[in-house]
């Protein structure tokens, strides 16, 4: 009798904790719901039918527990967000946002000549932002013409440094008009092409009179008409060498290209960020600054998303590292427009 009754009460219990799990699992999906809800409200998410929407229900909650897992973590010295990426796959998001096109041509080693490689005094900390040499972080939307932002915010510094005033440039110009060689506008492309045509063109023209799209479009000859800056010439920094990146960036903002693949980067809050990323170079930045935050050595880089990733735009990214590439291959194919 009393091991029958011991059994019942196991079975009981048992009973209760199941329900408890599934009741647990309901009210789960019930708050992701919500969740996803309040975060289409937020970001003016709408999906074509219902099949759709559940579908990206499902990339959210696999994204959001993701994200938690990794914060919950507390081993990496940044943090992860939910952002406006949250209903992607990193495959999507990196298809739709990372537009670099590697360089046909070897980069310059350590034997060729570098105009800043014999600068004394390089600063510990520069942020050209602090200069007035740095425009509102841009959003280059679904366009994959990170190539193009890059560039112009390097020729928006230079300009600043040397006129004193900052003007918004076209990335438009650049998407609609650089179509003769490598660069594919929304595509993809290289920020030295981006220089070779602004040079070829004689300049490039404002934001203002040559608005950004998000999209291809045929080269605007009126709007083209008046150039606000010029450049008369660029120059690749060392190839694989975070020190000559430093004095390259001591001196002026640079183009630099990135491995930004991996969804640590897709939902990069804030901090200073470790990795994980590769070298595989699918992502056009551009380093702006450098400095140290609680013993970490970074580089301070725009970026082209919109100011709802990262710190309002920008990336912390260890520097120094043990790899000569630097992280994400940040070291590995960087140039600066000079004029």
């Amino acid at each position: 009798m009393a091991l029958t009754a011991a059994r019942a009460f196991i079975f009981l219990v048992l009973l209760a904790i199941r329900a408890c799990q599934a009741t647990s699992r309901t009210l789960h999906e019930a708050s992701m719901s919500e969740r996803h809800e309040k975060w289409m409200a937020y970001y003016g998410r709408a999906y074509k039918n219902n099949a759709e929407k559940e579908m990206r229900l499902n990339l959210f909650k696999q994204n959001v527990d993701f994200i938690e897992s990794f914060n919950s973590a507390g081993n990496r010295p940044y943090k992860l967000r939910i952002n406006e990426f949250a209903d992607q796959t990193n495959e999507e998001f990196r298809a739709s946002r990372n537009g670099y096109k590697r360089s046909s041509y070897s980069r310059p080693s350590a034997m060729t000549p570098f105009r800043y490689e014999n600068m004394t005094g390089v600063p510990a900390r520069v942020d050209w932002r602090q200069y007035g040499a740095v425009t509102p972080v841009k959003d280059q939307g679904e366009c994959g013409c990170c190539w193009a932002f890059s560039a112009v915010a390097a020729i928006e510094g230079i300009t600043q440094i040397q006129k004193k005033k900052l003007v918004s440039l076209s990335e438009q110009e650049l998407v609609d008009c650089d179509t003769s060689g490598e660069d594919l506008g929304c595509e993809g492309g290289l920020m030295d092409n981006a220089f070779k045509f602004i040079i070829h063109n004689k300049g490039l023209t404002t934001e203002d009179k040559y608005p950004y799209k998000g999209s291809d479009g045929n080269c605007s000859k009126s709007e083209t008409a008046s150039s606000a800056a010029k450049i008369t010439g660029y120059e690749d920094v060392t190839a694989n060498s975070e020190k000559a990146l430093k004095m390259a960036v001591a001196n002026q903002p640079v183009s630099v290209a990135i491995d930004a693949g991996g969804y640590p980067f897709q939902f990069y809050s804030k901090g200073v960020f470790t990795g994980d990323c590769g070298k595989d170079l699918d992502h056009g930045v551009t380093a702006v600054g450098y400095g140290k935050s609680d013993g970490k050595k970074y580089w301070l880089v725009k970026n082209s998303w919109g100011t709802s990733w990262g710190e309002d735009g920008y990336i912390r990214m260890e520097r120094d590292v043990d790899a000569k590439e630097g992280l994400c291959g940040i070291a590995m194919e960087s140039s600066f427009p000079t004029a």
